[in-house]
């Protein structure tokens, strides 16, 4: 079993539950350990435990995130063969995280300096002379994302991104 698959209503697991709803709802910066620890029924110890810190399982919950965003992407983008790989991957992204109730959390910027799997994820999809676009499209996914953790309806938010995306 790999380390970072928690069993199912251990205290590393109920964390990492807690931290999804709690990031998504307040973002990184607006999340306390004391409320993480509490919405999961266990002490801050426990946090400090199994995480080492708040930012520790913020990089767990964010890296599987966008582990489970980057699959996708990668798949959306196989499925087609017009040529149009990065703008299905962005399409079919933007859906899961909206599925998953993670626009928040993967809209935020990062909170360590470290590279981006989602741009790099387009960046690989483009072709070698548009590859500086991934920056510019993965920021406007991110933006379409905050959107609607802000409110606005995903509908809205996807179709900005589509208008984006237009050849």
């Amino acid at each position: 079993m790999r380390e970072w698959i928690p069993v199912p209503g251990s205290a590393k697991a109920r964390l990492i539950e807690a931290a999804l709803y709690e990031f998504e709802r307040t973002g990184y910066e607006g999340c306390n350990v004391s409320d993480l620890a509490a919405k999961a029924g266990v002490t801050t110890g426990s946090l400090y435990h199994h995480f080492g810190s708040k930012l520790g399982l913020y990089t767990v919950v964010r890296g599987d995130m966008e582990k489970r965003i980057t699959d996708r992407m990668e798949g959306a983008a196989a499925a087609v063969t017009d040529g149009i790989g990065a703008r299905a991957a962005l399409l079919v992204a933007f859906d899961a995280a909206v599925r998953f109730d993670a626009c928040r959390l993967l809209g935020e910027p990062a909170p360590l300096d470290t590279a981006d799997p989602v741009e790099a994820t387009i960046r690989a999809l483009l072709p070698d002379h548009l590859r500086v676009a991934g920056v510019v499209l993965a920021a406007a996914w991110r933006a379409a994302l905050l959107s609607v953790a802000d409110g606005a309806p995903a509908e809205s938010a996807r179709g900005a991104l589509e208008y984006v995306l237009q050849e």
